[in-house]
């Protein structure tokens, strides 16, 4: 009997020891992305008009893609990096109103990672859905820092979130993300972690700390757009000094990971999520942010692994942003049979033995325009051909001269449409989900407003709603209650002392609530400190004061969420910035009998 047990302890000992030495194995993730940061944005890329040193330092230290590609915008490139499938497939076809969001039923790389022991962290723009189950902490985040919003308009002192809940911060957004994401990685550092800090810069508005734009006030632009005449030099400025900001709180992630011991048990990759937003160098390609050419989706891509991976190293096969996840967790020694098929393939034997890549076709989309990539040639949206390597500019289109080629690449863009995109005419049916957790975010941004009501600025993602003048206004939701119960209904809102007295009512299905507001807010403008070109599509932003309308009783059901004045005893009635609603009673399932 004795024998037995110290049989089956030794057996449990040599167990854990195995199942320790597995996790120590893992290595940890480090995720790097960059909003709207060109190719062309790094000094190690030939840009003269700056300098990046520890993104270089990065660069040289590891793995670098010279053909690396994502989508034309933010939240396609997002999705494709968590799900490892081309966007359309998993319903992020847009950047705001609701379809920016990744389908319920896709597996992230979050989950997987989380499901093998990983501590999971996403830091900064999250722009893939905010209400839960769209949230990042439903979808393998156990914790996020950050704004789920697709861009913010003050980064200064900025409102953000964590875990579901507003905090108030102080100083520059990108030293705030960075620093958090530091922190997450100090608690960690003694078992595996998957670190994924999405920072929101240079994306505009062109908001830096003086220290890093003074750098540049004089410094001349020597390298420009190869027209010129697109490139407005003062914006140049602003964003080669978020460039600079951006590359030393990535250098500060990696002295943190050298410091404790990190460094070569962590797996560090940087890419970018579109290419620039504004004309400027970007190796003479040909596009921007928004284009399906070589220059809206070429993008940086390093891979950083000391001891596992080659240094300073460039492979010149054509890879993207949907061969991510498969390559991470293929590194990472975890292999899984994916719920639905990945378009993404691992790299790993081509970055660990420089194999080729043969026979790739990429392909890259933004509303409904769909352009083809392989080792050589482009077939741009209008069924245009060009060879890239000789061509790199896309000036010379040579279908005549490759007509093969170019009838192969039409049929296979074809065939990507028909299997990929969804019908033309069709629209997002899906709801803002409400009850999903305790508490629920319909943010303007979500909402339609009607009658006089309009936004604070054209893009919806960090607007709110203003110019509400009438009692026949209103502003809807299409909103699905996962949970009946009763709901708190908070109003975060500004309102001008002449204005007090306002009446509002919120209704769903049969139920409503309303109250009268009794408390003045009138916040000025934020956003304009260290703001150095003006903003054109962002909102400037206010502080909303938060105002308790009442309860309501919220039946499980599909349907249109209003708010309504009722009253308005000034010429306006409130500015609305979100609305939030708190469960306050448990769900029927959770009632005792």
């Amino acid at each position: 009997m004795r024998a037995v047990v110290v049989g089956l302890l030794c057996g449990a000992w040599l167990v854990s020891a195995v199942e320790g030495l597995a996790q120590e194995c893992k290595p940890n993730i480090v995720v790097l992305l960059a909003d709207d940061l060109g190719w062309g944005d790094l000094s190690l890329h030939g840009n003269t008009n700056l300098c990046t040193p520890h993104l270089d330092r990065l660069g040289r230290a590891g793995v670098r893609l010279r053909h690396f590609y994502v989508c034309p915008v933010c939240a396609p490139t997002r999705a494709e990096f968590l799900t490892g499938r081309y966007h359309p497939r998993s319903g992020a076809l847009g950047v705001t109103e609701g379809r920016e969001r990744m389908n319920l039923d896709e597996l992230t790389l979050a989950q997987v990672l989380q499901q093998h022991g990983y501590a999971t962290g996403a830091f900064g723009k999250w722009h893939n859905g905010t209400q839960f189950p769209y949230h990042p902490n439903a979808r393998g985040f156990e914790e996020f820092f950050g704004f789920c919003s697709g861009h913010w308009g003050n980064y200064f002192d900025p409102l953000l979130e964590h875990n579901n809940r507003l905090v108030r911060t102080q100083g520059y957004i990108a030293d705030i993300i960075t620093d958090r994401a530091i922190e997450f990685i100090r608690r960690n550092r003694h078992r595996p972690f998957f670190c994924y800090v999405a920072y929101n810069t240079p994306h505009s508005p062109f908001q830096v700390p003086e220290r890093f734009y003074k750098q540049f006030v004089q410094h001349p632009i020597s390298l420009r757009h190869y027209r010129p005449e697109r490139e407005d030099v003062r914006q140049t400025r602003a964003v080669l000094a978020m460039c600079a900001n951006l590359d030393w709180n990535v250098g500060r992630i990696m002295e943190a990971l050298e410091r404790w011991g990190l460094k070569e048990r962590t797996l560090v990759v940087f890419f970018s999520d579109n290419g620039p937003a504004t004309w400027r160098y970007n190796g003479r390609m040909r596009g921007r942010k928004g284009s399906t050419d070589e220059g809206g989706v070429r993008s940086p891509c390093f891979f950083v692994w000391p001891g596992h991976l080659p240094q300073d190293v460039e492979l010149s096969g054509v890879a993207a942003a949907v061969d991510l996840m498969p390559t991470l967790l293929d590194l990472a020694g975890i292999h899984i049979h994916p719920p639905k098929p990945w378009d993404g393939i691992s790299l790993k034997p081509y970055l660990i033995r420089g194999r080729p890549l043969p026979g790739r076709v990429l392909f890259s989309h933004f509303r409904g325009r769909v352009s083809v990539r392989t080792a050589r040639f482009r077939l741009d949206h209008r069924g245009r051909l060009y060879d890239l390597e000789q061509d790199p500019s896309q000036t010379q289109e040579v279908s005549d001269r490759w007509p093969h080629v170019a009838r192969l690449l039409r049929r296979a863009a074809q065939r990507w449409r028909q299997e990929v995109l969804p019908p033309p005419a069709s629209k997002d049916h899906r709801p803002f989900p409400v009850g999903g957790a305790q508490i629920t975010w319909l943010p303007a941004r979500d909402g339609k407003p009607h009658g006089n009501i309009r936004r604070s600025a054209p893009a919806p993602n960090c607007s709110y709603f203003t110019h509400w003048t009438s009692t026949e206004d209103f502003i809807s939701w299409d909103v699905e209650v996962l949970h009946s119960g009763r709901y708190e209904v908070w109003v975060y809102y500004t309102c001008r002392p002449e204005d007090v007295g306002v009446r509002l009512q919120v209704k769903f299905a049969s139920q409503q609530v309303s109250g009268t507001l009794h408390q003045a807010h009138d916040s000025p403008l934020l956003g304009t400190q260290g703001e150095h070109f003006p903003r054109r599509a962002e909102s400037y932003v206010k502080h909303f004061r938060p105002w308790k309308l009442g309860t309501i009783n919220l039946p499980q059901a599909r349907g249109t969420l209003t708010i309504r004045a009722l009253h308005i005893p000034g010429n306006q009635a409130i500015e609305l910035r979100w609305l939030k609603l708190v469960r306050v009673d448990p769900t029927p399932q959770q009632k005792s009998p």
